[in-house]
């Protein structure tokens, strides 16, 4: 295991000890959460878990961990999802495995949200990462056309067969290559506007704790 692997599966296993029998958990999508879902396996709770992708939700099942519909329940108590990019103020860019907006879904309706990263990802300004931005097939590319008169550098996802990657929602993904985000409040409100946008990977104002995993453990709270 590479270090930043290994500082991935420090901040997965620190995370389980904010989860307790009896919980309804949310599961975030990624490689840092793969870790989280073994750990949280090995602890044997009885807690209900509610998945943010068709892969995640495949992985519990093989995990043991029970699933429902984010529908099916009334609460969910606490979300641990991994983040591309995070800044000074917990902001975040998520959306590089595609799974954004059942991510913020699930993420909207948590009482708690708590992010497990590696310190590779924590950054002073979000934007290094490309933002993702998931868009309705139909009229994505008049759409890219438009986000790249705006400055914004929209480029398709495709996957490594050049194949246009489809979110489990059936949507494309436009990432928007910024360098930095100097507003990013503005730009999540100027891409919310934007007919055809389903949903952007600004997530902004979400995490309640962020746990970067390194040499040392750093946990971060929000401050209201």
């Amino acid at each position: 295991m590479n270090a930043q692997d290994l500082n991935k599966q420090k901040a997965a296993a620190f995370a389980t000890r904010y989860i307790e029998d009896g919980m309804v958990v949310g599961l975030g999508t990624g490689s840092t959460v793969a870790f989280f879902l073994d750990a949280l396996a090995e602890k044997n709770l009885n807690i209900t878990g509610v998945t943010t992708s068709n892969r995640t939700a495949a992985r519990s099942a093989e995990l043991g961990i029970k699933i429902v519909d984010i529908d099916e329940v009334d609460h969910i108590d606490v979300t641990v999802d991994g983040a591309d990019e995070v800044d000074a103020y917990l902001n975040g860019i998520k959306g590089g495995g595609a799974a954004l907006l059942m991510e913020k879904i699930v993420a909207k309706n948590s009482t708690k949200n708590i992010w497990i990263v590696d310190e590779s990802k924590v950054k002073p300004v979000l934007g290094s990462f490309p933002l993702p931005v998931e868009v309705v097939p139909y009229g994505s590319g008049q759409l890219a056309k438009k986000l790249a008169s705006f400055g914004l550098n929209p480029k398709l996802r495709v996957n490594a067969a050049g194949e246009t990657v489809v979110t489990d929602g059936g949507h494309f993904i436009l990432d928007l290559n910024l360098s930095a985000i100097d507003n990013p409040f503005g730009l999540s409100e100027m891409l919310n506007q934007e007919i055809g946008v389903v949903e952007h990977g600004l997530f902004l104002g979400i995490a309640n704790t962020v746990i970067i995993g390194g040499d040392e453990i750093q946990v971060k709270e929000r401050r209201h």
